[in-house]
């Protein structure tokens, strides 16, 4: 009954828009959830990649000084100091 009223105070054309206007937004909004339940799902799975990264990182460090140490070669010392994650630690 609400809906007539509407139609009755303000006319077909601006009640038909408004209910239009309101499944475009449920439309969206339904969209927009499932769309943020993958990114959250991605971002989890970036999240993970970076961690095994930043350790595999660590591991081929921690690799190189043993590989240097039983060659009797000087590690680069500067690698160890910036494998914190903010700079790239390879030196190519």
């Amino acid at each position: 009954m609400d809906f007539f009223k509407l139609v009755a105070e303000v006319g077909f054309p601006i009640a038909s828009a408004c209910a239009g206007g309101y499944f475009v937004f449920l439309t969206l909004k339904f969209i927009l959830a499932g769309v943020m339940s993958s990114v959250k799902g991605l971002s989890g799975i970036i999240m993970a990649l970076d961690n095994r990264v930043k350790t595999m990182n660590h591991d081929v460090i921690r690799f190189d000084t043993l590989v240097s140490n039983a060659l009797g070669i000087n590690p680069y010392v500067d690698r160890g100091v910036r494998a914190d994650g903010k700079y790239d630690a390879r030196w190519d």
